[in-house]
């Protein structure tokens, strides 16, 4: 963005949706609901005494940390260059006065803060009138984002237009000059998928392992089936993601990959998640009553889990990872009850062993991280960087164990059973050593996703891995042709 013409006027600027990418009454709200579900009971009695009362309530109630805001970086390089020419800046917003201020102090360029204050919300009119009194009609420039600024642009000298339309830039320049505008930062198709989290999806194909497990291939029903369940089972998983997101957004925002998050840079606002959530809920409870079985109590059962790890289980050392890897097992479990089938002890116990390895790559690669970057303790969770050595070793035997499980199901009667040459399904154990060890080498190394199945799908060794697993099988069941 241009410099603008060195002006002795006040240059007052909003922050919600305009220095920061973020609503801080949205988030206040959401960690109200994560730290205090009961005070959320509490915010309409809040809001019949006016809105500014609602954020003065929340504010009180919540903590947030300015250090790690989504802020307008284009834009706070463009006020930084106007204090140094001599502006005065000023910070009219709003959110509560108590949030602005401790956002001020942390930048340290603003000369004054004007807020909200438990009885006046300064916004639209309100925010008008005050700088209209202070500084005089054109007395100051304004930078705002929303139509509720155009009340503010109305009494301004000149105005620049943050995160906002061209519409939004047209009327305000039917009221003062527009010096400068700041498109808002483009949502397409792959913004979406992020914020679904389509990638993950991949994860519900597990849901289709009961059927190649007992070797049944041959009935389009159970195939329409289980590809309905997979449909809602991946909306009700989105869902979750986004309420997950939601309430992680101060733990995400202080790591190094997961800090670019749609809802965690800002990218998408809170609010369309907080609306798309129950939506994909919705869409996916009506798909799953057409997926038959008892597949519904299952996906219901997944969904309280994940609630539950997502408000508070994850913050609990160990827990997190049992409630993982019995998250990866519910998608069989779901499956098998979708398409009407029995689960072996066998598939079970392996799944567990083997997830729960996985749950502990994940967990591991995160505290190696927070290791790289200085710190001792990972945000939003229960570990210390100095626990990593042990949930290595506890992860590298989690993995082991489902291999000797895969070992001692393939002495058992059941695979006489299902394979024409038991003896080539052998091969599957060295494969998999070689995969539990190689996942552990990699992440030992620091070069592991923060989700150990999106890398292994990224990965050209697990790639292979998986086809010689599955060439295994498939010689056992179809036999050798010699």
């Amino acid at each position: 963005m241009r410099e603008g013409i060195l002006s002795l006027h006040p240059l007052v600027v909003d922050l919600d949706g305009t220095l920061i990418h973020t609503d801080m009454l949205h988030e206040s709200a959401l960690r109200a609901l994560r730290d205090n579900p009961f005070d959320t009971l509490r915010i309409p009695f809040w809001l019949l005494k006016g809105k500014a009362s609602l954020k003065k309530n929340l504010a009180d109630r919540t903590d947030f940390d300015a250090t790690s805001l989504p802020y307008n970086q284009d834009l706070l390089d463009w006020l930084k260059q106007q204090r140094a020419h001599g502006r005065k800046l000023i910070l009219c917003t709003a959110s509560d006065h108590s949030i602005a201020t401790a956002i001020a102090e942390h930048l340290g360029i603003f000369d004054e803060v004007m807020a909200s204050d438990g009885a006046t919300n300064l916004a639209g009119k309100h925010k008008a009138e005050t700088l209209e009194e202070r500084f005089g009609h054109a007395g100051f420039d304004y930078v705002g984002n929303s139509r509720a600024d155009l009340a503010v642009w109305q009494c301004a000298r000149r105005a620049v237009v943050v995160n906002g339309s061209a519409n939004l830039a047209r009327k305000a320049g039917g009221y003062c000059e527009v010096t400068h505008v700041l498109p808002s930062p483009g949502r397409g198709f792959t913004t979406w998928c992020r914020v679904l989290r389509v990638h993950q999806w991949m994860k519900n194909l597990l849901l289709f392992i009961p059927l190649f497990a007992a070797h049944q291939f041959t009935s389009p029903d159970t195939w329409l089936t289980l590809f309905l369940a997979f449909i809602s089972f991946s909306l009700c998983a989105s869902a979750v993601y986004i309420a997950n997101d939601l309430l992680d957004l101060e733990s995400d925002r202080q790591h190094p990959r997961k800090c670019k998050r749609p809802f965690a840079s800002g990218l998408v606002p809170a609010w369309i998640g907080v609306a798309l959530a129950p939506l994909l809920l919705l869409a996916s409870l009506t798909l799953a009553q057409h997926a038959g079985g008892d597949f519904l109590p299952w996906l219901l059962f997944y969904f309280v889990v994940t609630c539950g790890y997502s408000w508070g289980l994850k913050r609990i050392i160990l827990v997190d990872c049992l409630i993982l890897a019995m998250l990866y097992t519910l998608r069989i479990v779901a499956g098998a009850a979708a398409a009407g089938m029995g689960l072996s002890f066998w598939l079970l116990a392996f799944s567990v062993f083997l997830f729960l390895s996985l749950a502990f790559v994940k967990r591991y690669a995160e505290l190696e991280v927070q290791l790289l970057n200085g710190k001792q303790k990972t945000h939003g969770r229960g570990y210390y960087s100095s626990d990593a050595p042990l949930v290595q070793t506890l992860g590298i035997a989690s993995g082991y164990a489902a291999v000797l499980v895969l070992a001692l199901y393939l002495n058992s009667d059941a695979v006489v059973k299902l394979y024409r040459a038991p003896e080539f399904v052998w091969g599957a154990v060295p494969v998999m050593l070689f995969w539990v060890s190689w996942m552990w080498m990699r992440a030992h190394r620091g070069e592991m996703h923060d989700d150990p199945l999106v890398f292994a799908v990224k990965d050209k060794a697990s790639l292979l891995a998986g086809i010689v697993f599955a060439g295994v099988l498939a010689i056992g069941t179809v036999g050798w042709p010699w």
